[in-house]
């Protein structure tokens, strides 16, 4: 059993995460706002509610954490830089990182990218990780932005990172529209298929101190490639919204 910190907790992803993670894990949930989050998996588990944009609100937060799962961010593509991207998702990452530098319990961070740091490819092009970062707009910039951070503290500061770029995620089949174009088909990623995916970034053992891999489902065309995902972590994903 692993101590995990889990923040941004609360949103879509990391409520999805908790039902997942919670009884193999001792789990440590931080957020601004548990006002919604459901009740019962508030049992066992360690409830923070702070605000991660204040370098204060870390002090202690990662003491014994072995593994953080950072998903804190303003998810919003048409968000405001000055008013709702620089809190959330630049100054909360670069607390996080240098507040690792103290953590001596700490193996790796576990980091939401997102698709839209390579969207703006054209929609027939299959993206690797490896091609050079295409944003679609200013939330997929502070995307590329945390990738480049994590790279930094990784290759100059030693701590280890994985960075996943999510697809188009869905908790359940339900969310996928039986209508939904081949493009919206090729960017689908299951819940089932994403807690896979966290297991083994949990698991694997890396060659180099910082990874960034693809978070998409096996999908007949899969718009990002998933190959590094499957080679150095072992990612077997099972849905493909092709069948469904």
């Amino acid at each position: 059993m692993s101590k995990i910190l889990i923040t941004g907790a609360t949103g879509t992803i990391g409520t999805q995460l908790t039902k997942h993670l919670k009884d193999a894990h001792d789990l440590i949930l931080a957020d601004i706002d548990f006002s919604s989050f459901p009740s019962y998996l508030k049992d066992n588990v360690e409830i923070k509610q702070v605000d991660l944009t204040k370098l204060d609100a870390w002090e202690g937060l990662l003491d014994n954490v072995e593994y953080v799962i950072q998903l804190a961010a303003n998810p919003d593509p048409d968000a405001d830089f000055y008013d709702e991207l620089v809190g959330l998702n630049y100054v909360l990452p670069q607390n996080l990182f240098e507040s690792a530098l103290h953590a001596s319990e700490l193996k790796r961070i576990i980091f939401a990218s997102s698709i839209h740091a390579s969207d703006a490819y054209p929609d027939n092009v299959q993206v690797k990780t490896t091609d050079q970062p295409r944003p679609d707009d200013l939330y997929g910039v502070s995307k590329v932005y945390l990738e480049a951070l994590a790279s930094y503290y990784a290759f100059n500061k030693g701590i280890e990172s994985i960075g996943i770029r999510i697809g188009d995620y869905k908790t359940d089949d339900q969310e996928l529209d039986p209508d939904t174009d081949f493009y919206g088909k090729a960017m689908y990623f299951s819940a089932r298929d994403m807690n896979h995916l966290i297991d083994c970034c949990l698991k694997a053992e890396l060659d180099e101190p910082y990874l960034l891999v693809n978070g998409i489902s096996n999908n007949s065309f899969p718009r990002l490639d998933i190959y590094s995902a499957q080679l150095k972590l072992g990612y077997k994903p099972q849905d493909n919204a092709f069948e469904k």
